[in-house]
């Protein structure tokens, strides 16, 4: 079978737009992987949001997303690309991000420009830090990966600070410094979208958040302009969280989940996602 990271680099290059959705943990993801998804985004937003219950503003470390990430590899087979943020300091710290998240189970990286701490790319007051300390960051990621084919996602978030043109210039010098892929953060129209995927000679990623910035435009147009792939980071957090808001509001309501049975999975269904009926066979294999 090829390598998860040649799988997530084939997925890439097709520039077929293949929707990645985003999990948090490994619930999420074996939900995705039934589903049949190709792949799997590794969220940190998502993350920051469902484990710390913080919004996104550069709060996780290194070590908790390489938990999460390896959590969710030994729960799927899928390739994961994974949210790095800014790969957590400078480019000696880049050197460790990529050590310790190839090791965790990571298809591929995404780093982005930001200053640390970093906001989600949909937040207002960001900042970047200036190309060449970015460029570095590239740099040492190519060069301390031992898989040729883990995928360096290189994201800029200066197009709400210096205009699409510097962006899409930045990442720009971002494949000239070995990036793999490139990220123009939070366009704002499909015109943006369409100039940033005809200017770039790598696959993009274009990032659609529910109620953010990013027009979506739908798979098809997405797979027209030439896409790679189409980030839906949180959607399964969204749909949990409003559904979680509406079931436990009717227990405390009524004091009992009858009105809104409908919107609970059952109990069967819940040991299926987890894949119980693999662990039954596993103790039926190593009975004393």
């Amino acid at each position: 079978m090829a390598r998860p990271t040649t799988i997530l680099k084939t997925i890439l290059n097709k520039r077929q737009a293949t929707i990645l959705a985003g999990a948090a943990n490994g619930l999420f993801a074996r939900i995705i992987e039934d589903l049949g998804y190709e792949a799997v985004y590794v969220t940190g937003a998502g993350v920051a949001n469902m484990y710390l219950g913080a919004p996104d503003i550069g709060l996780t470390t290194l070590t908790e997303i390489a938990g999460h990430v390896a959590a969710i590899a030994d729960a799927v087979e899928l390739p994961l690309l994974v949210d790095a943020d800014t790969g957590f300091g400078n480019p000696v710290n880049m050197v460790r991000t990529v050590k310790v998240l190839e090791r965790a189970g990571a298809a591929g990286l995404q780093i982005e420009d930001q200053v640390f701490p970093k906001k989600c790319g949909h937040f207002d007051g960001k900042e970047v830090v200036p190309l060449e300390e970015m460029l570095a960051k590239i740099k040492a990621a190519v060069d301390t990966r031992r898989d040729g084919d883990l995928q360096i996602v290189a994201r800029t978030d200066a197009r709400a600070i210096l205009g699409l043109q510097a962006a899409i210039d930045r990442a720009g010098a971002m494949i000239e410094a070995g990036a793999d892929v490139t990220f123009v953060e939070a366009p704002t129209s499909a015109e943006e979208l369409a100039q940033i995927a005809g200017a770039l000679s790598v696959p993009q990623v274009a990032n659609i958040v529910f109620g953010g910035l990013t027009p979506e435009l739908g798979q098809k147009k997405f797979a027209e302009l030439g896409f790679g792939c189409v980030l839906y980071a949180n959607a399964a957090l969204q749909a949990a969280l409003k559904a979680s808001h509406e079931v436990l509001a009717a227990l405390k309501r009524d004091g009992s989940l009858a009105s809104v049975a409908d919107r609970l999975a059952g109990f069967a269904v819940r040991q299926q996602t987890v894949a119980k009926p693999k662990y039954d066979e596993l103790e039926r294999r190593y009975r004393p």
